[in-house]
């Protein structure tokens, strides 16, 4: 993968005395608009006259909520129902759908998704050709909106310019945020036109802002290890409950139902500047008895870190702690209950 128009573009930006940032810390996004480059994303392309119909078997959302304006997230899963990858499904053009993932799992899903593409008019392809970027801030519709009109107005929003290989979406959070995708060229150029109004930001900012959304998005170390419930992802709209049958689904759907998901994704704080890894347990600090796991961690500022962890809920969660240190819950963004996508097109 070389995209050498948008390293130069970032290696200029990073010239810029007033663009740099301690790549340890992030701009204040209230008055700051921060780039950040998210090279640990990648696009998935499901294209051919089959498309929209080999997709509505394998995910999760309905490829009918995938339109010029929405763009639902959804999940993979194995026949047991485990997550393989988790998405954006992105109309990209006629016959052609966008998957925007997490970079260490595309293979993995693209394997997966091969085994069944083999019976449709239906081709996949990883597309890094493509350059995907955040920009996030208080001020990012002011900042994009001088070059884009009808930027998303709400979270899984979109706008895509089919002539130029341009989506622009629209992801959960209180602070305004969207994803570029583009050839790289085109979005060295689009971003080259706002760099006055731009910072360049660390990608665990990025991470931070999920974090902050209840926002996972599955790496490869993850990979069916959870039914899609357990990271909370009919809270965030990205199972259709609607749909019918796709690969998975009876098993999802019987979860849902009886009431069978005890493990959930949680949002907790501790003290430090040192974000535990991935993996890393979290345990009952009275006991030390293992509870879940961290997935996802990064530095929030004030000597603090915030993380994402897939823990088992009791009726009377005890104090936790990881690597010995205690650890907090922090709210959820969201109400931990079924959001049917069907709701985002209203």
């Amino acid at each position: 993968m070389s995209h050498p128009h948008w390293q130069t573009f970032l290696q200029h930006q990073s010239a810029e005395p007033s663009l740099q940032h301690p790549t340890n810390a992030a701009p204040d996004l209230l008055h700051a608009t921060a780039l950040v480059s998210l090279d640990d994303r990648v696009v998935l392309e499901v294209r051919g006259p089959d498309s929209e119909k080999f997709l509505q078997g394998q995910t999760s959302a309905s490829t009918a909520h995938a339109t010029s304006t929405i763009a639902p997230p959804t999940v993979f899963c194995t026949p047991k129902g485990r997550a393989i990858a988790n998405a954006q499904l992105i109309k990209a053009a006629p016959e052609c759908y966008w998957l925007l993932l997490e970079r260490s799992i595309a293979d993995a899903l693209h394997q997966h998704l091969a085994k069944y593409a083999a019976f449709y008019k239906a081709e996949l392809t990883l597309r890094d050709d493509l350059t995907i970027a955040g920009i996030a801030g208080q001020h990012t519709l002011e900042t994009l909106g001088a070059q884009i009109p009808e930027l998303p107005q709400a979270g899984w929003g979109v706008r895509v310019r089919v002539d130029e290989e341009l989506a622009i979406t629209r992801h959960p959070h209180d602070m305004t945020r969207l994803i570029l995708i583009a050839p790289e060229e085109r979005l060295a150029t689009l971003c080259q036109t706002m760099s006055a109004e731009l910072t360049l930001a660390p990608a665990t900012l990025w991470q931070r802002l999920d974090i902050e959304a209840g926002l996972l998005w599955l790496d490869e170390l993850q990979r069916e290890k959870w039914l899609p419930q357990m990271f909370n992802w009919e809270a965030l709209a990205g199972i259709s409950f609607k749909k019918g049958c796709y690969t998975g689904q009876e098993v999802v759907a019987r979860a849902h139902y009886r009431g069978q998901v005890k493990k959930r994704l949680m949002r907790l704080s501790m003290s430090g500047d040192q974000a535990p890894a991935a993996g890393t347990e979290v345990s009952d600090a009275a006991s030390d008895k293992g509870l879940g796991e961290v997935v996802s961690s990064a530095p929030a500022g004030n000597d603090h870190v915030e993380l994402l962890a897939v823990l088992t809920l009791k009726d009377d969660m005890p104090a936790l702690a990881i690597n010995g240190q205690p650890a907090h819950m922090l709210p959820l963004p969201y109400a931990l209950e079924r959001l049917d996508p069907e709701t985002l097109l209203d």
